[in-house]
This record gives C-alpha cells, sequence and structure tokens, in this order.
C-alpha cells in the first residue's frame, strides 16, 4: 500500500510584489488566490485554473512545488 503525501496535488505560493498600480485582472487574480498582502503564503490545490492565475501574475509570486 502506497501513502498518499500530506500536500499532494498543492503548490505553496507567496506573493513577493505589491499589486498597488496593477491592472484590476491581475489585482483578481492574486486575490483569487488568496494571498490578502506582501509575503502572505498560502497552499492552493493545483489545478489548471489556479496554473492559469499563477501564470498570469507570475511576475508576482513566488512559488514553490
Amino acid at each position: 500500500m502506497v501513502k498518499a503525501k500530506k500536500s499532494a496535488g498543492t503548490v505553496k505560493v507567496t506573493l513577493v510584489k505589491s499589486v498597488i498600480g496593477r491592472i484590476a485582472s491581475h489585482r483578481a487574480c492574486v486575490s483569487g488566490l488568496g494571498l490578502r498582502r506582501l509575503n502572505h503564503t498560502v497552499e492552493v490545490q493545483d489545478t489548471p485554473e489556479n496554473r492559469g492565475m499563477m501564470n498570469k501574475v507570475g511576475y508576482l509570486l513566488k512559488v514553490e512545488g
């Protein structure tokens, strides 16, 4: 029997640049990922929707597998 990892299918996302002055759709992606402030880290499911948001605002984030 194989044990599943506790965090299988998730990625850690950290906001490393401010959203001040960014276009509204980029700010919406950041909040859609659950990020609220600088250096805030959240663990999100690794889905195509979340990957798309991470790709769109990748210049604001640090993503850890």
